[in-house]
């Protein structure tokens, strides 16, 4: 939406906001966007009304406008996820707003309450989607399935592997360097200072014991990329591929270059084609993270286990484990209930 559409000072009180979630609450870029347009359709659903008039009956008639409105990515009714996470944006907004100099008598910090859905919407927001993730056997099986001829192969095929034993975001595992693995302890240093961790928190991930098989796929490949191909410590881990001029004037791949990914879509893509390709579902990246969540609530035996598993994961929280990636399967469920049903029986 065009700029001039906006009130000069409704322009300049954004900015100070974004000033605030940038430097004082250390929000990502990311996150930042996603305020940000919230605040867009907010002011739109307004005619971009000063924010010194708002009144609570605008909250009101915008959360009705989001219920109505559609996606246009898919064509249907926004979800609860989605709607819960603009109007959270701009609770926090109105509250910030309530304590500006000019502001305070207009806007009181109560009001941003009027921006909650209903207790039903935001039980189906903070219900999680049962989103497939690939078991252990099933890497397994693509692994086997994969060659490992030429260096791309080895390579792709061993992005795979450090995704199970590491569970590393796509993101830090485009920007690690050799130096950063160390295959004498079974770890992987992320240094914020050069990996784009989550939060720039800097981090040693242990490999998971998810099996010898899965990480000799990535210690082969490592130890060739150094011993053959003499990478050095500040040569990137998965290099991304070399393009050149092919006999037809095109573009073709060619061998490993010594560059970075600068992108997360090539890692997808390698883990996408390479499942489909043997007849599972469209597996992610990031879906490797759960199926370790839920691999690891089925082998510690002890809180103390449970909680070095998240932390390996760097989460804080344990708890962030089992609500994010350690939801437990309708099919799962039913089986340790029977299972208790059973123990039961036995002590009776």
């Amino acid at each position: 939406m065009s700029s001039k559409k906006r009130h000069p000072e409704n322009v300049r009180l954004r900015r100070r906001y974004q000033t605030y979630l940038r430097e004082a609450k250390r929000l990502s870029n990311r996150t930042l966007d996603v305020h940000l347009a919230a605040i867009e359709r907010f002011e739109a659903s307004t005619g971009y009304k000063p924010f010194k008039h708002f009144h609570i009956q605008q909250a009101v008639a915008f959360k009705d406008k989001l219920r109505a409105e559609k996606s246009m990515k898919s064509g249907q009714p926004l979800s609860a996820a989605t709607m819960n996470q603009i109007c959270k944006a701009l609770r926090s907004f109105v509250q910030w707003l309530s304590e500006q100099p000019g502001y305070r008598r207009a806007v009181r910090y109560s009001d941003a309450d009027y921006f909650n859905l209903t207790n039903a919407e935001q039980a189906q927001a903070r219900t999680h989607d049962v989103r497939p993730s690939p078991t252990l056997d099933q890497i397994r099986y693509v692994l086997a399935n994969m060659p490992s001829t030429t260096d791309v192969q080895r390579r792709d095929r061993a992005v795979i592997a450090f995704l199970a034993l590491t569970g590393i975001r796509v993101g830090a595992l485009i920007t690690l360097k050799m130096r950063h693995v160390n295959l004498h302890d079974d770890c992987v240093y992320q240094d914020s200072r050069e990996v784009a961790t989550k939060f720039h928190k800097t981090s040693t991930t242990t490999f998971f014991p998810v099996g010898k098989d899965i990480g000799k796929a990535f210690e082969d490949y490592v130890t060739h990329m150094r011993n053959t191909r003499l990478f050095g410590p500040d040569d990137p881990l998965f290099p991304k591929v070399k393009m050149i001029t092919g006999e037809r004037l095109a573009f073709e791949a060619a061998e490993l270059s010594r560059n970075h990914w600068k992108a997360t879509q090539p890692v997808g893509k390698i883990v996408r084609e390479n499942f489909i390709r043997l007849g599972f579902p469209n597996f992610g990246p990031h879906s490797f993270r759960k199926t370790l969540a839920r691999y690891g609530t089925t082998i510690c035996s002890t809180p103390e286990e449970m909680k070095a598993w998240s932390q390996n994961l760097s989460h804080e929280d344990v708890m962030t484990t089992f609500n994010s990636y350690g939801s437990v399967t309708s099919e799962r469920q039913a089986h340790l209930l029977k299972h208790l049903a059973e123990a039961e029986d036995v002590i009776e």
